[in-house]
């Protein structure tokens, strides 16, 4: 009984730890990855990076779609269904980590989601824009960058907004 409470208590502490580095677990609706991949036009080769990346259902689908995907999760049950779906998958541009995404460079990223809180966002314009190479896409779920300009916003009534950012 000891190890099983130690163990919950263990996966909820990576939940906070979540939380605090860049936002709760709070997944992306299924239903808004249509939007997302009419937005996102991956093609085959590119580099597709998710921080934050939840259960791993984007990475999923940039995979899919012929990226070498890549996920980042601190949070140890979302983290661990992602590597679930990613035996699923079994595609091997489907990359998922146990990691935190800030000492990540992410010089050589094409496509970038990212669904973070609002504070979360501001934090990270300073490291996109120090980081990413001309071209790259970065698509927002919820919260705009503040002090960006989204070159397009893909508005559902009554769903949340996605942001299509250019560097």
């Amino acid at each position: 009984m000891f190890w099983l409470l130690l163990a919950v208590i263990l996966v909820l502490l990576t939940f906070v730890y979540g939380g605090f580095l860049g936002a709760p677990w709070v997944p992306s609706r299924g239903r808004d990855l249509r939007r997302f991949v009419n937005l996102a036009a991956c093609r085959p080769g590119e580099i597709f990076y998710d921080l934050g990346c939840g259960d791993g259902r984007f990475v999923a689908t940039a995979a899919r779609l012929g990226a070498d995907a890549r996920g980042f999760e601190v949070s140890l049950l979302p983290y661990l269904l992602a590597k679930i779906r990613g035996l699923w998958l079994l595609k091997k541009a489907y990359h998922v980590r146990c990691k935190n995404f800030w000492p990540v460079s992410l010089s050589d990223a094409d496509i970038i989601y990212i669904f973070l809180s609002p504070r979360a966002n501001e934090r990270l314009a300073k490291k996109l824009a120090n980081e990413l190479k001309p071209g790259a896409r970065i698509i927002a779920y919820v919260w705009p960058i503040p002090g960006w300009t989204p070159e397009k916003i893909d508005e559902v009534p009554h769903q949340p907004k996605l942001f299509l950012y250019r560097r």
